[in-house]
């Protein structure tokens, strides 16, 4: 079994995690309802007390994903997407499933505008008003659910309500969950703003990376092409080596490695970001090509030849393919051309050079 370590935020990531938790979130309606204006910390803490109220207790209550990573490392060229905040419960039948499906899309009456109506806006309503996504699994190793409420600009908030998962660390790209209990036990109780004097203590759990799904290799390239750097280069070249065992154990088709990079690319590269998706790629090429130990040669080139042909999709919506009418391209004389012996071919008498324009 994998070791789990915490470890606690300084007062400066304490401080971007209040920041992060405190921030207005636009849940965007559709059709006529109106956008709902949510602080993160104030959805959790009602959906939980509502939850525990309701007689599912939580166990704890974590943030982690791009998130995660921003309130670790603040960088100007780092911006988070979605909102991935962890229930652990207890889903024992079909009942407490629905119980937090209703308990959630309950709370986002609390935030409708003065004014509004409510009393014939149903669940069902609030579902198809703000849910972006609902996912539900309950099987005898996976019993988990997934609301995601709408966001236009990729921010969606993700509120995962976990009892069992194969891997405790499913949703993770990344390698570490930052536990909220204390923070938002502070906002509780406290009755003055956060200071490096006066602040609670947060923990992160972490975890070996290679452990987790997809061995965080897509999270990691996108790492690199923001400017991350390693701290020690050849203890992250064995660490890519686990990452892409880890990806391939887990995503062996290459129809099911389509999928999942093309999701990533279109929930973390939104907007402005867009101009990394090239780069993005290219760095996921040649990490892959580096670094896979426990591919065929066959399946390696499948692989690789599919990350090409997206790189090239993405130049294309870019319209970032070059002009063909302006590009001289070269090729290389075969080597018997410079053979006085081989007389099928007429060879002038000049020097050949070593490559010639294809005009």
């Amino acid at each position: 079994m994998a070791t789990v370590a915490t470890n606690l935020l300084s007062w400066e990531q304490v401080n971007r995690l209040d920041e992060v938790l405190s921030a207005a979130v636009p849940v965007h309606g559709r059709g006529n309802f109106p956008t709902l204006e949510v602080r993160l910390k104030d959805i959790v803490a009602r959906v939980r007390s509502c939850l525990e109220l309701s007689g599912v207790p939580v166990k704890d209550v974590r943030l982690n994903g791009s998130t995660a990573s921003h309130v670790l490392v603040e960088d100007a060229s780092w911006s988070y997407k979605d909102l991935d905040v962890i229930f652990r419960v207890d889903l024992p039948r079909e009942s407490a499933f629905q119980l937090v499906r209703d308990v959630v899309l309950g709370t986002l009456l609390d935030f409708l505008p003065d004014g509004v109506n409510t009393e014939r806006i149903t669940a069902v309503t609030l579902k198809d008003a703000y849910v972006q996504k609902l996912v539900k699994v309950n099987t005898e190793q996976d019993r988990w659910s997934l609301i995601s409420l709408c966001n236009h600009n990729g921010r969606n908030v993700e509120l995962k309500f976990v009892d069992m998962l194969r891997r405790q660390f499913e949703f993770s790209v990344d390698s570490f969950q930052i536990v909220l209990d204390s923070v938002l036990a502070y906002y509780a109780l406290a009755h003055e703003p956060m200071s490096s004097s006066f602040h609670p203590s947060v923990l992160i759990a972490t975890r070996r990376p290679e452990e987790i799904r997809g061995g965080g290799l897509l999270k990691y390239c996108n790492l690199l092409v923001r400017d991350f750097r390693p701290t020690d280069v050849e203890e992250f070249k064995v660490l890519e080596r686990y990452m892409c065992s880890r990806f391939f154990i887990d995503f062996p088709d290459v129809g099911e490695q389509q999928r999942k990079v093309e999701a990533y690319l279109h929930s973390h590269f939104v907007g402005l970001e867009e101009r990394h998706k090239y780069d993005y790629l290219m760095i996921l090429r040649r990490v892959v090509d580096d670094s896979t130990v426990c591919l065929m040669g066959h399946e390696r080139r499948q692989t690789l030849n599919l990350i090409s042909v997206l790189a090239y999709h993405v130049l294309a919506e870019q319209n970032a393919i070059p002009d063909a009418s302006s590009i001289t391209c070269y090729y290389q004389p075969a080597a018997y051309v410079r053979d006085h012996n081989f007389s099928n071919y007429y060879v002038a008498n000049q020097n050949i050079p070593t490559w010639l324009p294809c005009n």
